[in-house]
């Protein structure tokens, strides 16, 4: 059986961390990710206690490059599926602003995001 929303974008994101993944659905492993936990990101950025929009950025970057590497960027055609409403929900309205710097991220990065709404249908395809 295939999973329609194939590859979905999962957001981690805490006070002090922003872990990103892309899930492939049909088997449950993780493609790609992408933290500020990682030493070579962590040491490019200046977070000090708190990740920022800035951070949320690189993160986002990071994982459309390595999504590139990995041949995804365009979700074997069928686009990579993120819930931005369900994301904001769960991180609260404060993390609002990184949860849209690594969308933007993707996107200006050239990974191909459907961004789906509240009801499950797909609304916007970058």
């Amino acid at each position: 059986m295939t999973v329609t929303k194939r590859y979905v974008l999962r957001l981690f994101i805490s006070l002090k961390y922003i872990t990103t993944n892309v899930v492939d659905r049909n088997n449950g492993r993780i493609v790609a990710t992408a933290s500020t936990v990682e030493h070579a990101i962590k040491s490019a950025l200046e977070c000090g206690r708190s990740c920022n929009a800035k951070a949320a950025a690189v993160v986002g970057e990071v994982l459309a490059m390595r999504l590139k590497v990995e041949g995804l960027d365009q979700g074997q055609g069928r686009g990579i599926h993120a819930d931005v409403n369900k994301e904001i929900e769960k991180k609260g309205f404060k993390s609002q602003t990184k949860v849209w710097a690594i969308v933007n991220a993707l996107k200006n990065n050239g990974v191909k995001l459907i961004l789906d709404d509240d009801h499950g249908s797909s609304s916007n395809i970058f």
